[in-house]
């Protein structure tokens, strides 16, 4: 059955990870996404780290299902096959810094001259103007300016640092996602064609304001029971290792003195009821956890914390994530195989449809793969394809 956004056409012109992502999530969900790439070797991220036979593993995970065609935008023809592909689409999409779409002939008034419907999608770094406008803008740089870097205090080692991985981007990538679908949804309501402007700024605060900046939420002083989860995030040494365990609730608290054998504590905490809330019992139980986890090996404590219906985990390496029971349950890892760069993982799309259930999308792309498939489509002659790539417009090979 074909997905919920079967019979979309997206146009895709934006690198690496925030613009990609978004448009693979639509992909995944039945859009047809076509990938305009650059001359010689396709998006950035054809060229940054871990590759295996022309397939690079950072454009591998941001780029399932889309069909990739290689055109010099910076040709007077190549831009006229590009208006050409906009002119029958749905959505385009490019996270270009501000300016540079309008100096390609991409800028959104000269496509609202050509495709009047058409939702026009964009990322920039700091927003379209302001004091930051023209800088150029990473990951890592908004996790500074948004408050994550500071959050991220272990009481042990109270020095700052980085989330490891790119939160922000991935942060963007869906609310592009999610705010494409609602201009769609817009659109079939009668209000035509739009914008849809993400600022990575923007979208990074908004996803760590919820619990990350209670401190900062209500205005004044007189406010109570100031908690902030996160600053509660703590693993546990176990006798080989770590693992987190989390005792949000009286009941919990009880739980966790239970694991460790504190019995007698646990049935002072259930006798006084609410008394382990209070801050010096919180830290008396506390100590007694922390020295009773440590007697334990991890699995040792994961079982007991299991046993006692107590949230725990342990950490998985990278290789224990792939075999987890759960994960393999759910079929959350997906293989598949390529003929030319092999055997490949994937996560499979989180959003899953009761109905509408889209087909599993096709393997990422080689650089300009489909460029012949979709100028056929367009109508071009095999002479006239020829002619492109003798001229250079299109890739030699696809």
């Amino acid at each position: 059955m074909p997905g919920p956004l079967s019979g979309i056409q997206i146009i895709d012109v934006s690198e690496v990870i925030s613009g990609p992502l978004a448009a693979m999530i639509l992909s995944d969900q039945g859009a047809d996404v076509i990938k305009v790439e650059p001359p010689g070797h396709g998006e950035e991220s054809r060229q940054l780290a871990t590759y295996r036979r022309g397939m690079a593993g950072l454009y591998l995970n941001c780029n399932h299902g889309k069909r990739s065609i290689g055109l010099d935008l910076k040709t007077e023809k190549g831009l006229a096959i590009a208006h050409d592909l906009i002119r029958q689409s749905d959505v385009f999409v490019q996270n270009w810094r501000p300016g540079a779409a309008e100096r390609l002939g991409l800028g959104e008034a000269t496509l609202r001259e050509i495709n009047p419907n058409l939702i026009y999608a964009s990322i920039s770094g700091f927003g379209a103007d302001g004091p930051y406008a023209d800088r150029r803008g990473y990951d890592p740089v908004f996790q500074c300016l948004t408050g994550y870097v500071a959050a991220q205090l272990n009481p042990e080692i109270p020095i700052p640092d980085l989330v490891r991985n790119a939160v922000i981007d991935k942060a963007t990538s869906y609310s592009l996602a999610q705010a494409i679908t609602a201009a769609l949804f817009a659109r079939e309501r009668g209000s035509g064609g739009q914008s849809v402007e993400v600022a990575m700024l923007d979208a990074g605060l908004a996803f760590f304001w919820p619990d990350g900046m209670l401190r900062h939420s209500f205005i004044e002083d007189d406010v109570e029971n100031i908690v902030v989860p996160g600053e509660r995030y703590q693993l546990l040494p176990t006798k080989d290792g770590q693992i987190l365990m989390w005792a949000s609730t009286a009941d919990q608290m009880r739980a966790s003195l239970l694991v460790v054998d504190e019995n007698e504590m646990a049935n002072s905490s259930t006798q006084r009821g609410r008394v382990m809330l209070k801050e010096e019992n919180q830290m008396a139980r506390a100590e007694a956890v922390r020295a009773g986890f440590a007697r334990l090996s991890t699995q040792e404590a994961y079982r007991r914390c299991i046993e006692f219906e107590l949230p725990a985990a342990p950490v998985l390496s990278h290789e224990e994530v792939l075999v987890d029971p759960q994960i393999t349950h759910n079929g959350a890892v997906i293989e598949a195989q390529h003929p030319v760069y092999g055997r490949y993982r994937r996560a499979k799309p989180s959003a899953q449809f009761s109905k509408t259930i889209p087909e599993s999308t096709s393997a990422p792309a080689l650089y300009g793969e489909n460029t012949d498939e979709i100028l056929s489509e367009m109508g071009y002659s095999a002479e006239e394809r020829r002619a492109l790539r003798d001229k250079s417009i299109v890739p030699v090979g696809d």
